[in-house]
């Protein structure tokens, strides 16, 4: 069994290189694109029993890569698009007034601060699901059942509700 695991690896680094150059096309930037064959790297080695013996190793590593990179870019996206959507909310922008990048800035360092004063263990689930990760996909990164995931969540945004009250405030006065 170890032998056939460490013939795998040894296969999965051949094609390194060329990974790296797929990777290019679609981060144009080498730094992200070495940050994506590391990860479609470890997804191989993770779900390597997946792979079927006597398919093209290379075409099932290409299409992890390309799945990899479609699920971060949407990922970052739904990130930027909810940020800015509760940056509007906090200041009451309505798309009539002028956005005060001031306020906004004091409002994200505030949420920052709250987010910061997390405990770890709520603070990592919390992150994880607002960048678009499923309940499933948290636990078992983090070897925990899903209701500990979900609990998790649900404390740290008690507590962001709690230490945020003064920006829902301000956020009903100007409804």
């Amino acid at each position: 069994m170890k032998t056939e695991s460490l013939d795998f690896n040894r296969q999965l680094w051949t094609f390194k290189d060329s990974l790296r150059s797929f990777a290019i096309s679609f981060t144009r930037n080498e730094d992200d694109a070495d940050d994506l064959v590391q990860d479609t790297m470890l997804k191989a080695v993770r779900y390597a029993e997946k792979f079927e013996k006597g398919t093209n190793l290379k075409s099932w590593l290409y299409m992890i890569l390309k799945n990899t990179f479609i699920n971060n870019y949407r990922r970052k996206n739904k990130l930027k698009f909810y940020m800015a959507e509760s940056i509007s909310q906090v200041n009451g922008f309505d798309g009539n007034s002028a956005c005060n990048l001031g306020e906004s800035k004091c409002s994200m360092d505030d949420i920052y601060k709250v987010l910061a004063k997390l405990p770890h263990d709520y603070y990592y689930p919390f992150i994880k699901y607002f960048e678009g990760y499923k309940y499933h996909e948290i636990a078992d990164e983090l070897q925990i059942p899903i209701g500990t995931v979900k609990t998790r969540i649900h404390c740290a945004r008690i507590v962001l509700k709690k230490n945020l009250k003064m920006y829902r405030a301000q956020f009903l006065k100007t409804i």
